[in-house]
């Protein structure tokens, strides 16, 4: 089996498709990805969702398994079948995990939806995957949430525990490292709108010279837009604002100035400055070159970073400068703030240090 990319004549977006043993397409899955397609998931998100369905016909068919017939009994070995290095073979020593935990639940999320899309498209299958249940504790509650707290809400049922992982966050210093080992100027401009504003890399690549607001206001206009060449995505599919400072409008207008190249049939702002090729110079940046970016960048500081770490180092830096959480979530354009409080908080023991002065302080004021 294969996960095979194709491009459609009469569209330049890219098309997937999960090939069989015997090349052909796969048609449930095929209804499945087209379905996807046609909401407007990104092509990326598409194309893991192809790689997670060829891993799962994998499994039935070493399995002997029937897609149509299989219970929640069979779709919880899928776990093993993923963790298990040697499939078939029996150890009797410990064995790595071949796939992370987050890696596994992706996999169950997108086989879970598949076969949700099945069920709601009249394939006779009986997978129930998912169960409801009153509200579980939260951390964070939103405002009424007295009224909807006796509200059953849905829960999938295939799901394992993902161990807590702190991604790191940068420091000024070693920001600074990363902009100084840039040889261009797009790249520390890059860099440098990617500390300041917590932009994911999809938002920073896909953004239009109009969506530059400078002047009084120096912000930034986030707007999804589903028709970009380079195939990036604003994932929450919102758009919102983004204000700047003034020192970054300076950057964006030294790299206009300086190497953003002249006569151009482009609107996007960064685009390829430097190419073997002439016929790609002006051309948008895609994701790949930008990872190769940070792989050069992580070999040549010995800092390993990668564009959504400078997203987390942003939020974390708000949040010690004491802002409100409600705002973090919109500045990073988090669709639940639930996002904001789980994945960046990142406080270290010396956060909490500082905090905890600062308390003993304004007590202290008090009983003075």
């Amino acid at each position: 089996m294969k996960v095979q990319k194709g491009i459609l004549p009469d569209r330049e977006r890219p098309v997937w498709m999960v090939l069989d043993d015997n090349y052909l397409p796969i048609e449930p899955i095929q209804k499945y990805l087209h379905y996807l397609d046609s909401v407007g998931r990104s092509p990326n998100t598409i194309q893991t969702y192809a790689h997670n369905l060829k891993l799962f016909w994998e499994f039935l068919r070493d399995s002997k398994l029937n897609w149509l017939e299989i219970n929640l009994e069979q779709l919880s070995n899928f776990i093993h079948w993923l963790r298990n290095p040697n499939s078939g073979i029996l150890s009797l020593e410990s064995q790595v995990s071949k796939r992370s935990e987050k890696t596994i639940n992706h996999c169950l999320t997108t086989i879970c939806g598949f076969y949700e899309f099945q069920e709601r498209i009249g394939a006779n299958v009986d997978v129930d995957a998912y169960r409801y249940q009153l509200q579980p504790g939260r951390k964070y509650k939103p405002f009424l949430h007295h009224i909807s707290k006796g509200k059953e809400v849905k829960t999938r049922l295939l799901k394992i525990k993902e161990p807590k992982t702190f991604p790191g966050c940068l420091t000024p210093e070693q920001v600074n490292t990363l902009i100084e080992a840039c040889n261009v100027l797009r790249d520390k401009f890059l860099i440098r709108l990617l500390y300041e504003t917590g932009l994911r890399i999809g938002e920073a690549l896909g953004l239009r010279h109009e969506d530059m607001v400078t002047g009084k206001t120096n912000e930034i206009h986030v707007i999804p837009r589903l028709d970009n060449v380079n195939l990036v995505r604003a994932k929450s599919g919102v758009e919102r604002t983004v204000h700047v400072s003034k020192e970054i409008m300076q950057w964006y207008s030294a790299y206009l100035i300086d190497e953003y190249p002249e006569d151009i049939d482009c609107d996007f702002v960064f685009v390829v400055i430097k190419a073997p090729g002439k016929g790609e110079i002006g051309k948008p940046l895609k994701y790949k070159t930008v990872d190769s970016l940070f792989r050069r960048l992580s070999r040549k500081t010995g800092i390993k970073v990668n564009p959504h770490l400078l997203r987390h180092t942003h939020a974390t830096e708000l949040i010690r400068a004491g802002w409100d959480m409600a705002h973090v979530q919109k500045r990073l354009g988090h669709a639940d703030i639930q996002t904001t409080i789980n994945n960046y908080v990142h406080l270290t023991n010396d956060d909490l240090e500082k905090e905890y002065r600062r308390y003993l302080q304004s007590q202290s004021k008090e009983q003075e």
